[in-house]
C-alpha cells in the first residue's frame, strides 16, 4: 500500500525532490502545490504530474496522505502545523521553524495528531556523519570528549540572489537574518553521531561591517547586527560542542564536523578527512571512502531486483552509504548534498507507510534548531550562559 503525496512550493530546490517522490514505489500519487499558477503549471508540464493545487489550504481539503514543504525558511512552522492538524504527514525542508514558539507548538501538534514529521535535515546522510555514527557504535571514540559543526557560507556565494528572489523588492530589510536561526547543518552532524544533546549554551556574535551595511540597516526586521555567530554548548553527555554559522567568511564554503574521543577522534579541513588514535599508529585518510560518486546498483552489497533506470547507478553517494536500502527506481536519478537527497526522501516515504518514527523526526528537529535559537539570545546578552529546553526523546515503539 502507498501513499498520495503533495509538494507544497515547486521552485528551485523543489526540483531536487519532485522526481524522487514520483519515483518512489511506495507513492501512488503526488500532487504539485503552489501559490504560483504559471510556475505551477509549467512544473507539472516538466514532471509529467497533471494533479496540481493552487494552495496549502486547498491541498490540506485533498484525500493526500502526505505533504512535502519546501517553501520560504519562516512558513515552514506554521504550515507543517497546519498540514498536521488536516491530518496529514509531513516532511519540511530546514529550517523546522524560526523561534521557540513555533517549536514548541510542532512538537506538542505532532505528539497530540500522532503523524509523521521529518525535517530534511540532509547532514544526517552526509558520509562523514554515517562513518563517525559507525565508528562511535562501536565504541571506537572511547567517550566524546569535544566536538566542533560549521557552515561557512559567505553570501556572496549566491545568497544576494536567493534573498532578492525570495523577498523581491524588500529583499533587503529581510537580508539580515540571525545565522544561528540556521543551524541545523552543524548540530545535526554531532546530535545525530552521539546522541547527545545540547543543555546549555553561551553564544557569542561578530558584528557585520561589510559596505553594503545590510545587517546593520535599521529597517533590518530581525533587528540582528551578527552575520558570523558561535555558540559553545555543554552537552549531555557531558562533552563540549563549538558551533559556528558563519555568512560573512572568506572561505570557499564548507558543512563540516570534528569529534574527539577518549580513544580516538575524527578530523576535518578543507581537503582532509582524517581518523585518528591516540597510540599514534593509527591516522587514516578517508578522502576517497568518503568522496561521492556512482555506484553500480547491487555491486558489493548484494544482488537487488531488475534496475529500471537506463545507467543502472546510484548517483552521488559514498562507498558508506547504504545504497542497498534505496529504491531500485531512484538509480540514474539525481541526488544531491553529498548524497543525501535520495535517503531523504526514501526514510520519509516508509516512514509514513510503516508509522515508525524516522531519524530526523520532530524531536531531533527541536534539538538541531533550538540551541542556535537560544545561542543567538546569549549572544544579544554578551555570551550569558543560558538553558536549552528540551522537548524528550520520541515515543517507545
Amino acid at each position: 500500500m502507498g501513499i498520495r503525496i503533495g509538494v507544497v512550493g515547486v521552485g528551485a530546490f523543489a526540483q531536487c525532490f519532485i522526481p524522487l517522490f514520483k519515483a518512489h514505489p511506495l507513492v501512488e500519487n503526488v500532487v504539485l502545490c503552489d501559490l504560483d499558477a504559471k510556475k505551477l503549471k509549467e512544473n507539472s508540464d516538466r514532471h509529467d504530474i497533471p494533479d496540481t493545487c493552487p494552495s496549502l489550504d486547498n491541498l490540506c481539503a485533498m484525500d493526500i496522505d502526505a505533504v512535502a514543504i519546501i517553501t520560504q525558511h519562516h512558513l515552514h512552522g506554521p504550515q507543517s502545523v497546519q498540514a498536521l492538524k488536516a491530518g496529514k504527514h509531513v516532511y519540511s525542508a530546514v529550517p523546522p521553524g524560526i523561534s521557540l514558539s513555533e517549536i514548541m507548538q510542532l512538537v506538542r501538534t505532532v505528539e497530540e495528531t500522532g503523524k509523521i514529521y521529518m525535517i530534511g535535515e540532509t547532514s544526517y546522510y552526509y558520509p562523514c556523519a554515517i562513518y563517525c555514527r559507525t565508528r562511535f557504535s562501536k565504541g571506537d571514540f572511547g567517550r566524546i570528549v569535544y566536538a566542533e559543526g560549521e557552515y561557512y557560507h559567505d553570501y556572496i556565494h549566491g545568497m544576494y540572489d536567493v534573498a532578492k528572489w525570495r523577498f523581491g523588492k524588500d529583499w533587503e530589510k529581510y537580508f539580515g537574518s540571525p545565522p544561528m536561526f540556521y543551524p541545523t547543518h552543524s548540530t545535526s552532524l554531532v546530535v545525530s553521531v552521539t546522541g547527545a544533546h545540547a543543555t546549555h549554551v553561551s553564544g557569542l556574535g561578530f558584528v557585520d561591517r561589510h559596505p553594503d551595511n545590510l545587517y546593520s540597516r535599521e529597517d533590518n526586521v530581525w533587528k540582528n547586527p551578527f552575520s558570523n555567530e558561535t555558540m559553545l554548548c555543554r552537552m549531555s553527555d557531558g562533552s563540549i560542542a563549538r558551533i559556528n554559522e558563519f555568512r560573512r567568511i572568506g572561505h570557499p564554503g564548507t558543512v563540516g564536523m570534528r569529534l574527539y574521543g577518549t580513544e580516538a577522534s575524527y578530523e576535518e579541513q578543507v581537503g582532509s578527512q582524517m581518523w585518528v588514535t591516540k597510540d599514534r599508529s593509527t591516522c587514516v585518510d578517508l578522502s576517497a571512502l568518503l568522496a561521492c560518486k556512482e555506484i553500480p546498483v547491487g555491486g558489493n552489497r548484494g544482488m537487488m531486483s531488475k534496475v529500471t533506470s537506463s545507467d543502472g547507478t546510484h548517483c552521488g553517494v559514498s562507498d558508506v552509504h547504504p545504497v542497498h536500502l534505496l529504491p531500485v527506481e531512484f538509480a540514474g536519478l539525481g541526488n544531491g548534498h553529498n548524497g543525501s537527497h535520495q535517503f531523504l526522501v526514501d526514510d520519509f516515504v516508509k516512514a509514513c507507510v510503516s508509522g515508525r518514527q524516522p531519524p530526523n523526526n520532530v524531536w531531533m528537529a527541536s534539538r538541531y534548531l533550538v540551541p542556535g535559537l537560544i545561542a543567538h539570545e546569549s549572544a544579544k546578552q554578551g555570551g550569558v550562559l543560558l538553558e536549552i529546553p528540551d522537548f524528550g526523546e520520541p515515543p517507545a515503539g
